[in-house]
């Protein structure tokens, strides 16, 4: 058994079994900071020699609060995953999200989504996530994270269309078996799909319906021409 991990900004954490981690109330916190640290930065640049000293160090205790208010919630995320894990002898499946902020980046967006997707540490819930399930004795496994969020989990279907897909905001429709659901809770079952199959003896490899069809008539074509 596997548990899929789909790791995001409003659930920071939806795991294949409909467990979810909100990132409302986050994102709440990390902007009264941001407001918190622009108008210090407004009073340092207009203010004496001691004011600006005054509020350097301000900066320095809010952003040492605000690490430290991330750091725990990627604890208490990462331990509810792999206790969870380590109770039903799951294994964990995460996608490799190597250079997320970067792609992401390049994409036209707002000051405070920029922001917001700069100021929240994947990388640290992941490095959690490791070293908590190699401590637990929990096999973890990441899998390349291409199109786990337009798939269906049910179907393996993806949108015939590349402009378009199934998915909207937080809700996932399937055009093709009618499946529909949270969109966050279809990506980390087609997470789980794939930590399942990765070190099959066979190799990976998911198909949906129309791909084995097609699949199965090639196989058979040979033995119907003999």
């Amino acid at each position: 058994k596997v548990i899929g991990v789909d790791l995001g900004r409003i659930d920071i954490a939806h795991t294949s079994e409909g467990k979810n981690w909100n990132g409302q109330q986050l994102n709440r916190v990390r902007d009264h900071y941001s407001r918190l640290r622009a108008a210090l930065q407004r009073k340092a640049s207009k203010g004496t020699r001691s004011s600006r000293r005054r509020c350097r160090e301000l900066l320095q205790r809010l952003s040492g609060k605000e690490r430290r208010f991330q750091t725990w919630v990627n604890h208490r995320i990462s331990k509810a995953i792999v206790s969870r894990a380590k109770a039903t002898n799951s294994a964990i499946a995460l996608e490799d999200l190597t250079g997320i902020r970067e792609r992401v980046n390049q994409q036209p967006r707002s000051k405070t989504e920029r922001r917001r997707a700069n100021s929240w540490a994947f990388y640290q819930l992941r490095q959690f996530l490791e070293y908590k399930a190699r401590v637990a004795g929990v096999s973890l496994v990441l899998v390349p994270p291409a199109y786990t969020s337009q798939t269906c989990h049910k179907c393996l279907h993806i949108h015939p269309d590349p402009a378009q897909s199934y998915r909207s905001g937080k809700s996932f429709k399937c055009g093709h078996c009618g499946w529909e659901g949270d969109a966050d809770l279809n990506g980390a079952n087609v997470i789980a799909l794939l930590g399942a199959v990765v070190n099959q003896p066979r190799g990976p490899g998911l198909f949906c319906s129309l791909v084995e069809q097609n699949r199965l008539r090639a196989t058979e074509s040979p033995l119907r021409t003999a």
